[in-house]
C-alpha cells in the first residue's frame, strides 16, 4: 500500500488542505479501480465504508490477490470537512461560492477528441489506451484559480483514467440505491444486487455535470462521434451509491457494504476469488427522469405515513404538511407508481423544500434532474 498526499492551491493565507489518497495491489497492470467517500462532506456512511475497505485490502493485497490498482479517498472533500454552522456540519455546499461539492466538474470530451483524433485506429483496447492517455493530459491541463477548483482538478487526477469509479454518497433518510448513466446499466446491475440497492436511477445527463458523469461521459461521447469504424468502448463504469441515510453509520453496515463493493469487484476479475453468488435486483432500474421529487406546499411540521423503502401506488398519501396554528393540513399524494426511496430528515419544512422522492419507471420530469 503507498499513501500519497495531494495539497490543494488557492487557499486563504496561513491555511493549507490536502487529499490523501491510499494506493493497493500492482499499479502497472493497466486496470485501475477508484472509490471515494464523501464528496459532500457532511455524508458520512461511505468514510466508514472507507475504512473497512481498507481493511480488507491490505488482507488482499498482503494475499497477492488485487489484480487491479485500488485507490481509496475516504476523504473526498477536506474543504467542505472544515465547514461548519451553529455545530452543524454543512458539507454539500461551498460557503464562499454556493456551489454543489459535487456539480460543475469539468467536460473533456473536446480536449480528449482533439489529442486523439489523429492516432485513434481500429482496435478499440488500443483506442482505449490512448484515451486514458488523453484523459490524464487533460486533466493535467486545467487551471487552479481558486481552491474549489483545485480540489476538483484533483479528485478528477486519481479517477479520470479508473475502469471502476464508485463515489460513495448518502441521501437524508432513504434506502440503499443507486444513480448511473443509462448506457452502463448492464454492467451496474451486479452492483446493485450486491449492496441491495433498493432503487438504481439512470440517466444519460443529469445536470450540472457531477463527478460520476464527469467521469464516464467522455466515452460514450466519444464512441458516438467516431462510430464503428474507429471504435472507442465505454471505458468507465462510474456509479454514485447511495448509501441509506445520514445516520446509518454503523461498524456492521459499513463492513457488510464493503464486502458487497469487493464482490461486485471479484466479479469483474479485478479481485481474486470464487464469485459470489447474487441475491435478486430488489427493485427494476428506473429513468431518473421517473423521479418524483415531492416539496412542501406550505410551512409546517411535517409528519409521514409510509417509510423509505415502501412500494407505492399513485394516490397514495404519503405525509402531511400542518400549520399548528390555523390547524391547516396539506396532504401530500404521490401521482406514481413506484418505490417511496429517501426523504427529508427534517420535520418543519418551509414552503418549496423538497420532502421526499418515489422512483417510478414512467418519465414526469425533464431538464436538470439533479437535485440542488
Amino acid at each position: 500500500m503507498q499513501t500519497r498526499h495531494h495539497p490543494l492551491s488557492g487557499a486563504s493565507l496561513l491555511t493549507r488542505r490536502e487529499i490523501v489518497s491510499f494506493h493497493y495491489g500492482p499499479q502497472d497492470s493497466g486496470r485501475k479501480v477508484y472509490v471515494q467517500a464523501s464528496l459532500h462532506a457532511d455524508e458520512l456512511p461511505g468514510m466508514l465504508v472507507a475504512h473497512h475497505l481498507r481493511l480488507r485490502l491490505a488482507q488482499l493485497e498482503s494475499e497477492g490477490r488485487l489484480r487491479a490498482e485500488v485507490v481509496v479517498v475516504p476523504v473526498a472533500n477536506p474543504i467542505g470537512l472544515g465547514q461548519s454552522l451553529l455545530r452543524m456540519p454543512i458539507g454539500r455546499f461551498e460557503l464562499g461560492s454556493g456551489e454543489n461539492f459535487n456539480r460543475h466538474y469539468p467536460a473533456l470530451f473536446e480536449p480528449v477528441r482533439a489529442r486523439i483524433e489523429a492516432a485513434l485506429g481500429e482496435d478499440p483496447v488500443a483506442n482505449a489506451r490512448l484515451v486514458r492517455e488523453a484523459l490524464r493530459e487533460s486533466v493535467r491541463a486545467l487551471p487552479e484559480t481558486h481552491e474549489l477548483m483545485s480540489q476538483r482538478k484533483t479528485l478528477m487526477a486519481l479517477a479520470c483514467d479508473a475502469e471502476v469509479m464508485l463515489d460513495l454518497h448518502c441521501d437524508s433518510e432513504a434506502v440503499a440505491h443507486l444513480y448511473t448513466a443509462t448506457p452502463l446499466w448492464p454492467e451496474v446491475e451486479p452492483l446493485a444486487r450486491c449492496l441491495g440497492a433498493q432503487a438504481s436511477l439512470l440517466a444519460l445527463e443529469s445536470g450540472d455535470n457531477p463527478f460520476d458523469e464527469a467521469c464516464s461521459q467522455t466515452w460514450w461521447q466519444l464512441a458516438a462521434h467516431f462510430g464503428t469504424q474507429r471504435p472507442v468502448p465505454l471505458g468507465c463504469l462510474s456509479v454514485t451509491v447511495e448509501l441509506r441515510g445520514e445516520s446509518s453509520v454503523t461498524h456492521p453496515q459499513a463492513a457488510a457494504d464493503a464486502a458487497a463493493l469487493l464482490d461486485f469487484l471479484t466479479l469483474r476479475g479485478l479481485v481474486d476469488g470464487p464469485a459470489p453468488v447474487l441475491p435478486p435486483l430488489r427493485f427494476p432500474a428506473t429513468p431518473l427522469s421517473g423521479t418524483e421529487v415531492v416539496s412542501a406546499p406550505a410551512s409546517g411540521v411535517v409528519a409521514y405515513h409510509r417509510e423509505p423503502g415502501d412500494v407505492v401506488r399513485a394516490g397514495d398519501l404519503i405525509a402531511d404538511v400542518i400549520d399548528p396554528i390555523s390547524g391547516e393540513v396539506h396532504p401530500l399524494h404521490t401521482r406514481v407508481d413506484g418505490l417511496f426511496f429517501a426523504r427529508d430528515r427534517v420535520r418543519y419544512a418551509l414552503a418549496g423544500r423538497p420532502l421526499f422522492k418515489v422512483a417510478g419507471a414512467t418519465p414526469v420530469r425533464s431538464g436538470k434532474l439533479s437535485s440542488d
